[in-house]
Formats: structure tokens, C-alpha cells, sequence
């Protein structure tokens, strides 16, 4: 089969290897379509600590499509299954498997990481996967690149979850890259009062706009403290959500709340990263500061009944496609900042048109 395989940092090949074969307790799904990460791009740029030199690995763990080979001991799916997966696999003893947090497990396995992911034509999924509950059936009418999208889109309802958002919320989303649409989506979807959508650049924006941002601010020619300001009658925003990677963005998001506000951390600054905080402004006016990261199987669970549901339409995001051959210029543009989302497709949905 053809797979993207990772070699070392900067070395993405794609190169024929063996199809995988399923043993008693394993599935072997046919791969439709995988969309591109963060944290792909990080992978391919930086390598990871659990890819240890000299190890190969398909990344990809955004990923939706048909299984084609179920071992003896498999129950629960059968050949022809539409199924998509959750990325981190819990070791299912520590105490944060046992509460129903795989995501927050510190000796977890990863597709696309510590296991082959979705850059193939072709992923085998292990019986402790299976076992783990990470295989879930794509509801009917789900087209393939919305199964693949309700991965990153489920790490954000995580973080909805976190913050509460409610009907007399106004909420502010700094960055509007695909994570920022989808708290948007999901903000929309909660009843917030008002959503302000905030990037550096117009074109990511305008789609903020048709989700449900009843104001957009482009950073690079307004202030965004005064837009908020006026929008918010001089109070602040209820809820904030910073998706950049910026430490200045992160200790203004602090000053941009309101009394009682409430901030989801969302994106991560890497090593070394360190972001000021007024803790004064959060004593005084009782604010309350979040972090999320990844999600739990119970959350894609929900995330995915949303998709199935027909009450947000994920696949709006995908502005291109490729074949797996073209995987460097996935990898471009999904870099690139100009579009949403990069989607590697393998042939025509069941529809018969492009994921």
C-alpha cells in the first residue's frame, strides 16, 4: 500500500509498504479520508519524544473509513463497518483511564504517533484499541471528511465543556484557524448571545462570519482591546478562548475578560513557552482560568452524535484535497494559513464525490 511514512524531522516520504494484516483481536480499516493536524505538522517538523531516531511511523490520526478485515476474536464490527477512531489509546489502569480520561493518561499509545496512523491506504487498528472503546461506527449520512474532522472538533467541545458557555454569554475566539472555527460552531451552537471571532487576516474571518461570529477583528488593523470594549458596552467578554500560540495573546486573553469571565487555554506554547498573568485581575474579579487538551472517548461520543445529529456540518471546513501522493502539498497547505482544513482522500465517498 501506499503510506506518508515519517523518517526524522523534515523527512516525509511516501513509499510503498506492506498492506497490514489483522490478527485474532484486530481490525484493518480502509482509510477514506485523514485530515491534517497541528500536531502532524509539528511531528513532521520537530519529531516526537514517543518516535524514538530511526523509527518509521505513518502519522495521521484524523482519520474515517470501511473495515476491510475483522480477526476471529473481533465482536462488535464487521466487514463494510464506516468507523473512525479516537488517537490516544489509555493504558486503562491509571486513575485517569478509571475516571473515563484517556486523553489525560501519561502512558498512552497514539495512532500516528506510538502507532501507524492515517497517511495509508490501509490502518491497522490493535485489539487493545478495540477493547478500549477508540473504534466508533460512523453514523449513516456522515459523509467520510466529517468523520475525520470529529477528532479536533471533539478536543474543542472538551474545552466548551470546560467554560460552560451559556445564552447571555458573550464569547470571544482569538484565532480563527480550524480550532477557532469550530468553538465558534460550538459557541453558536450553545445559544452565546454574541461571538467574536479575532485573527491576524481577513480570509479565515469571513468563514468565522458565515459559522455564527456576529463580529470578526482583524488584529492586524484594530486593537483588539477596543473592539471588545465596544462591543461588550466596556465589560469585557464572559467567555474567552485563546487557540494561538502566543504568550502575549495569552496574557492579554486575561485582561479581556469580564467579572466572573471565564478562559480556556486552548493552544499550548511548547517548551520553554511562559505567559504573564495579572493575578490581581483574577482575584478581584473572580475569574476562572481553564485548560483542555485532546479528548476523552466519552466526549467524541458526544461530539460525534452532534455530527450525526445534523446539527453542525463539519465538512464546510475542507477548503482541499489531495491524494496521499500529494501529501507534501497537503502538508503546505495546511501550513500555509491561507485555507481550514487539508483532507488526504482515498477515492470517492459513499455519495460518489470527494470527501
Amino acid at each position: 500500500m501506499k503510506a506518508a511514512v515519517f523518517h526524522e524531522p523534515g523527512k516525509i516520504i511516501v513509499e510503498d509498504i506492506p498492506d497490514p494484516a489483522a490478527r485474532v483481536d484486530e481490525i484493518v480499516v480502509q482509510v477514506r479520508a485523514a485530515s491534517i493536524c497541528g500536531t502532524d505538522l509539528r511531528i513532521a517538523k520537530h519529531g516526537h519524544f514517543k518516535i524514538p531516531p530511526g523509527t518509521r511511523r505513518v502519522l495521521g490520526h484524523e482519520v474515517a473509513g470501511d473495515v476491510v478485515e475483522v480477526g476471529a476474536d473481533v465482536k462488535g464490527y464487521a466487514v463494510g463497518d464506516r468507523v473512525t477512531v479516537t488517537p490516544n489509546v489509555g493504558c486503562g489502569l491509571c486513575r485517569w483511564c478509571r475516571q473515563g480520561l484517556n486523553n489525560m493518561c501519561a502512558d498512552y499509545e497514539a495512532f500516528g504517533i506510538s502507532l501507524d496512523g492515517g497517511f495509508a491506504e490501509y490502518v491497522r487498528v490493535p485489539g487493545f484499541a478495540l477493547q478500549r472503546g477508540n473504534v466508533f461506527h460512523v453514523p449513516d449520512g456522515v459523509p467520510y471528511a466529517d468523520a475525520a474532522l470529529t477528532e479536533p472538533f471533539s478536543c474543542c467541545y472538551r474545552g466548551q465543556q470546560a467554560l460552560q458557555v451559556g445564552f447571555e454569554d458573550t464569547v470571544l475566539v482569538i484565532g480563527a484557524g480550524p480550532i477557532g472555527a469550530f468553538h465558534v460552531m460550538l459557541s453558536a451552537l450553545a445559544g452565546a448571545k454574541r461571538i467574536i471571532a479575532a485573527n491576524a487576516g481577513t480570509e479565515r474571518l469571513e468563514i468565522a462570519r458565515k459559522l455564527g461570529a456576529h463580529a470578526v477583528v482583524d488584529v492586524t488593523t484594530a486593537d483588539l482591546a477596543d473592539v471588545v470594549n465596544s462591543e461588550t458596552d466596556g465589560r469585557g467578554a464572559d467567555v474567552v478562548i485563546a487557540a494561538v500560540s502566543s504568550a502575549a495573546v495569552q496574557s492579554q486573553a486575561v485582561d479581556l475578560l469580564a467579572t466572573h469571565g471565564r478562559l480556556n487555554f486552548f493552544a499550548g506554547l511548547g517548551a520553554g513557552g511562559t505567559a504573564e498573568v495579572d493575578t490581581n485581575r483574577v482575584h478581584y474579579k473572580g475569574l476562572v482560568l481553564t485548560g483542555t487538551t485532546g479528548s476523552s472517548n466519552a466526549d467524541y461520543a458526544a461530539s460525534l452524535a452532534l455530527v450525526g445529529d445534523g446539527r453542525v456540518h463539519l465538512g464546510k471546513l475542507v477548503t482541499a484535497t489531495f491524494p496521499i501522493e500529494h501529501l507534501d502539498a497537503a502538508v503546505k497547505h495546511a501550513a500555509s494559513g491561507s485555507g481550514m482544513k487539508a483532507m488526504v482522500v482515498f477515492g470517492a465517498d459513499e455519495k460518489g464525490s470527494q470527501p
